[in-house]
């Protein structure tokens, strides 16, 4: 009786411990499968915490592009972005005001002239205006982008590269912003493209443009504004409101 007594317990014993290592198992197995980015107060290759998970992420040519799948651009943002195109002997500099609310992009560029161009986009349909005048441009955006009504790259178009046209990719932090870097193979016209993508905000902070090894092309939008975008900011000049407030 004793003997067939301990050989249950025995058995019972097995299998509760069995089944506590599965479970410690599957838990390592699923936490190991995440990608977790480090904040702004964390430095290139430090390790990041999780919920009870401690994972090292590192970044390269060979997985940038899923760890930039893992960032979204905030729905709500107002920030200026300045950019600076250079040539043989010259160069001109840009400031850009954008505001970005519900699919609605505005941006507010002052031109080399002095006038202020004023643009208004929802990816179909964009309006265009000058300074304070009340005529006012529509028409469909067809393929001009809300990136580039702001004269910036569309970083979301590194994760349709092959992986051997991204030579370099790393964590960098420029201005105290802490970012995933890309630079890409030069293409056939000999432009290779530098980005620097916050990994707080999602949104391009710097980016370059070279050509045979010279930059043609820099942009720079290291903060965003603390005030957000209103419904006065996507009105047309006769008080047509594009974005209801809530």
């Amino acid at each position: 009786m004793d003997k067939r007594w301990r050989s249950q317990v025995t058995v019972a014993f097995l299998a509760v411990t069995v089944l506590v290592v599965v479970v410690m198992l599957s838990g390592t197995l699923q936490r190991s499968s995440r990608i977790t980015l480090p904040s702004s107060e964390q430095t290139p290759g430090q390790t990041a915490v999780s919920g009870d998970a401690l994972t090292v992420v590192e970044v390269m040519p060979e997985t940038v592009q899923t760890a930039i799948a893992t960032l979204s651009r905030p729905q709500e943002y107002r920030r200026t972005v300045t950019v600076e195109q250079l040539w043989t002997g010259g160069s001109g500099t840009y400031e850009i005001a954008a505001a970005v609310s519900g699919g609605w992009t505005r941006t507010d560029r002052t031109l080399a002239s002095g006038r202020v161009r004023h643009a208004l986009t929802d990816g179909e349909t964009t309006y265009i205006w000058y300074d304070s005048e009340t005529e006012v441009y529509t028409a469909p955006a067809g393929g001009i982008s809300a990136d580039d009504e702001q004269m910036i790259p569309t970083y979301e178009e590194i994760l349709e590269l092959p992986v051997e046209a991204i030579v370099s990719a790393d964590y960098r932090t420029i201005s105290g912003v802490n970012c995933i870097y890309v630079e890409t193979a030069a293409d056939p016209a000999g432009y290779v493209l530098r980005y620097w993508v916050s990994v707080d905000t999602g949104l391009l902070t710097v980016s370059e443009r070279l050509l045979d090894g010279e930059p043609v092309y820099r942009m720079a939008a290291l903060a965003l504004d603390q005030d957000l975008p209103t419904a006065a900011d996507f009105t047309l000049p006769d008080g047509t409101v594009l974005l209801e407030e809530e």
